[in-house]
């Protein structure tokens, strides 16, 4: 057997500006993701962490991690048996950049998923990279640490939500896709908003990305639910939601007769 990818990648030449990806069962006979890159292929497991290792005899590090600062707020529970919170945060410089590294790998496989189709995968990681996120900002010792990974969380919200959206339509509710657009957006209003950003909302590209998606959502609704929206446009006014009033009248804008 020889060790030389040359034919391999003759096989699958490289597309730039194409996110190439494929799965190909493994000599275990369980599937493996692969990604085309320039200069060689990245193998991924399709489930567990992407390498296919167990850090700490866990699922991943974010496991282990998750499951340290869990047993520290045992340990530090009161008299009264009211749960405790470690007095300190538990992770140094060196298991932030672990577990970034590690979200990494869960990158690669969530946006290869997304190409391959399977939503509830791409939903799965990243739900669990937003974990990461969560983890470093509450527990990190470092600053640094705590904000680094932060200019993240509106891309990786906005490729949750999207894949949300796309497994509703594939499963034909176009309606729910709409809500769950809907909710991607306000998560990500959310976010600049708890940064002092929200100057930044209406220009970030995962808006105007969520944004289309809906647009063309819309169009789609079948034309008897106008009504419907009409009577959530007026329950919104009658509560004085705004935001969402302008939201529904787009909608309705963009539905055909």
């Amino acid at each position: 057997m020889t060790l030389d990818l040359t034919n391999l990648l003759r096989e699958w030449p490289y597309e730039p500006g194409q996110i190439n990806v494929r799965i190909v069962q493994g000599d275990d006979g369980e599937p493996k993701i692969q990604m085309r890159l320039d200069l060689g292929v990245i193998q991924m497991e399709a489930g567990g962490r992407p390498d296919g290792s167990q850090p700490h005899g866990f699922e991943s590090l974010l496991d282990y991690y998750e499951t340290r600062i869990e047993e520290a707020a045992l340990a530090s529970e009161g008299e009264e048996g009211e749960p405790g919170v470690p007095g300190e945060p538990v992770l140094n410089e060196e298991d932030c950049r672990l577990l970034r590294e590690e979200a990494v790998q869960y990158y690669h496989r969530y946006i290869s998923l997304l190409v391959l189709g399977d939503y509830e995968g791409v939903i799965r990681d990243t739900s669990r990279n937003l974990r990461v996120l969560d983890i470093c900002r509450q527990y990190a010792e470092e600053e640094d640490d705590q904000r680094v990974l932060e200019q993240f969380r509106p891309y990786i919200t906005m490729m949750r939500s999207r894949a949300l959206a796309t497994a509703m339509v594939v499963d034909e509710e176009p309606k729910a896709a709409l809500l769950m657009i809907d909710e991607g957006l306000n998560a990500i209003r959310a976010i600049y908003e708890e940064t002092d950003q929200a100057d930044q909302f209406e220009t970030a590209g995962e808006v105007h990305l969520l944004r289309s998606m809906r647009e063309e959502l819309v169009l789609k609704l079948p034309a008897s639910q106008k009504s419907e929206l009409r009577q959530r446009l007026a329950q919104a006014i009658q509560d004085e939601n705004y935001e969402l009033a302008a939201i529904l009248r787009d909608e309705l804008r963009m539905m055909k007769d």
